[in-house]
């Protein structure tokens, strides 16, 4: 069994009945709690007691994602319509525009107004999504085409994966995913020139991709077959993928994406002792590594109906289960990385956000 201490809990800065949930943004020597509430995202530094920065945003928290820049300065919104990088004085740094996320809508808006009162084809849209390279001077950006600008042909409505300048907005690179995408989110690389990318279809065939940044080309390899990205050891050279069925945990070799070792959660994990021991067990879709050689995993999700989440702790060098993780009190969730060999949980009500350690490396 491995014990968690407790390193902080930090309150939400929003109200969780009108925000999101509170999350950790992190990169080497870097961690952010943030928060996306309808008009403004917060972002409290956990390493510098004190400081906040309230970004205003360009349109309702359901209308994308967001993700802010390794130095704090700059929130980028993914949007429906565009992919927006705005500064703490509420000033828009720059904009990439592109195809609508909207259902079967196949305009470029120009703006959130065009479509912030239609709620048959806007209300409920799919999404890309955005993140910042390990030394801040890129963006990555999974977006529809066709970027503002662009000829148009056939092949418009193909969804792109971009490479952008982080101080202007040029694009730098991209390359077609292939996909119909219902959501997305990215998994970044201590290496800038290295990312990761899931992509949620709604199907059995939902692809992890593997991009790399020469300078001058963006290549994208998909990561196995039906498998999601859940993160990247601190070194950089493991990655950590789910089976969409969540049967399995595998552990890759970054270089070439290779399948190293893996983790069955049917028969190694104990069914939880409130079961009947006749419920499939199985991973969720979320992880952390603490450090290249330990993983914290959860099994949360089918766990819930007994009203407690089971965390384990996991010895990439042999993908062997070291025992659950025991806490001072009862965790909501799955475990998360916090970065610097922590990882987070979310309290049950989301109004507050646990960081934690294993005991024994104190």
């Amino acid at each position: 069994m491995t014990v968690a201490r407790l390193v902080a809990t930090v309150a939400a800065p929003l109200d969780p009945a009108s925000a999101d949930a509170p999350h950790v943004l992190h990169w080497p020597g870097r961690r952010f709690l943030v928060q996306r509430g309808d008009t403004e995202l917060v972002v409290l530094d956990l390493d510098r007691e004190g400081t906040e920065v309230r970004f205003t945003a360009p349109w309702p928290r359901r209308y994308g994602s967001v993700t802010v820049s390794p130095t704090g300065d700059v929130a980028v919104f993914a949007g429906v319509h565009a992919v927006r990088a705005v500064e703490a004085t509420g000033a828009t740094r720059w904009e990439v525009r592109h195809g609508c996320w909207g259902s079967a809508c196949p305009l470029t808006h120009t703006s959130f107004a065009e479509y912030a009162d239609d709620d048959e084809d806007h209300r409920y849209p799919d999404s890309g999504s955005a993140a910042a390279s390990a030394d801040g001077k890129l963006v990555w950006a999974h977006v529809r085409g066709p970027l503002s600008g662009d000829n148009e042909s056939e092949e418009d409505d193909q969804e792109l994966w971009l490479v952008l300048d982080a101080d202007d907005g040029r694009v730098l690179g991209r390359a077609e995913t292939g996909t119909v995408a219902s959501v997305s989110y990215h998994t970044p690389h201590p290496d800038p020139a290295q990312m990761g990318l899931s992509i949620g279809e709604g199907e059995e065939d939902s692809p992890a991709l593997w991009g790399r940044w020469d300078g001058q080309r963006l290549t994208a390899e998909r990561i196995g077959i039906e498998r999601l990205l859940l993160g990247v050891s601190p070194s950089g050279g493991r990655l950590l993928t789910v089976d969409l069925g969540q049967w399995s945990l595998c552990l890759h070799r970054a270089e070439d994406r290779s399948v190293l070792r893996k983790l069955d959660a049917q028969g190694t994990v104990p069914a939880h002792p409130a079961s009947a021991g006749e419920d499939r067990v199985y991973w969720d879709y979320e992880g952390a590594f603490i450090d290249d050689d330990t993983i914290i995993a959860g099994t949360s999700e089918c766990d819930a109906r007994y009203g407690t989440a089971r965390h384990w702790r996991i010895d990439t060098r042999g993908m062997t289960l070291r025992g659950e993780v025991s806490y001072p009190f009862p965790v909501s969730g799955p475990p998360r990385s916090a970065g610097d060999g922590t990882w987070f949980t979310v309290s049950e009500d989301r109004g507050a956000l646990h960081l934690w350690r294993p005991a024994d490396e104190d």
